[in-house]
């Protein structure tokens, strides 16, 4: 029926575009801002809805924690490079938006997505690995990326602002990885999903490593604003 998030999951990716989503394991991540000479400005990233449920809410935005599966294809043939149903036994994977944690065209063709949307989205060079490519990744330089998207959950995340009050209990304007570890178990209680165990503490190890910039073992609420600007 419309609006249904679909449960079962196949265990492979071969299935012909079979609509999933994105996110290399967080080794695929940073890529740089612009290509070179300032071309990234003309570029954009472009989103083909392929789906939209009739309850659309909440839609996600910059700081959300989200999760999803996806397929990543090369525009030039068509070839499959990545596959998230075959990583972590098949679980959806789960990333903040909008904080650099995917490249930075995922982050822009993830905004103002719903539970259960799905969609395909084409990123350019500049918008993802770039000139120099990810070898590892077997994406080759200038590639443009496809990625079929399928989204699953949009929760509050640990980096949004609304959040940062509810982390701090003693009230000190920092965050301790008690505070962080505390809030990320009663968010991933509340909304019941199952969970890869490793989740939590690799979420928990990403925020300090982004944001603990001083490296004193706490988030500042100055180190936690760091991410909280305009739209990318």
């Amino acid at each position: 029926a419309a609006g249904t998030v679909p449960r079962r999951r196949p265990p492979r990716c071969d299935m012909g575009r079979g609509l999933t989503l994105l996110l290399l394991p967080l080794a695929l991540l940073a890529a740089p801002a612009r290509a070179e000479g300032g071309t990234a400005a003309a570029e954009e990233v472009k989103v083909e809805v392929l789906h939209l449920p009739e309850t659309c809410s909440p839609k996600s935005k910059k700081g959300d924690l989200l999760n999803a599966h996806y397929d990543g294809f090369l525009a030039s043939d068509g070839s499959k490079f990545y596959c998230s149903r075959t990583q972590n036994e098949g679980h959806p994977k789960w990333f903040v938006l909008g904080v650099g944690q995917v490249i930075k065209g995922l982050d822009i063709a993830m905004m103002n997505m719903c539970p259960g949307e799905k969609r395909k989205v084409t990123i350019p060079p500049s918008l993802a690995y770039g000139q120099q490519g990810y070898a590892q990744g077997k994406i080759p330089p200038n590639a443009t990326l496809i990625f079929e998207i399928e989204l699953y959950a949009v929760n509050k995340g640990p980096r949004s602002v609304e959040a940062f009050n509810q982390i701090d209990k003693d009230g000190d304007k920092k965050l301790s990885e008690l505070e962080i570890s505390q809030y990320l178990k009663e968010e991933f209680a509340r909304d019941g999903k199952k969970r890869h165990p490793s989740a939590h503490d690799e979420i928990l190890a990403d925020i300090f490593k982004k944001n603990d910039h001083d490296r004193d073992g706490f988030i500042s609420a100055k180190e936690y604003n760091v991410y909280q600007h305009d739209e990318l």
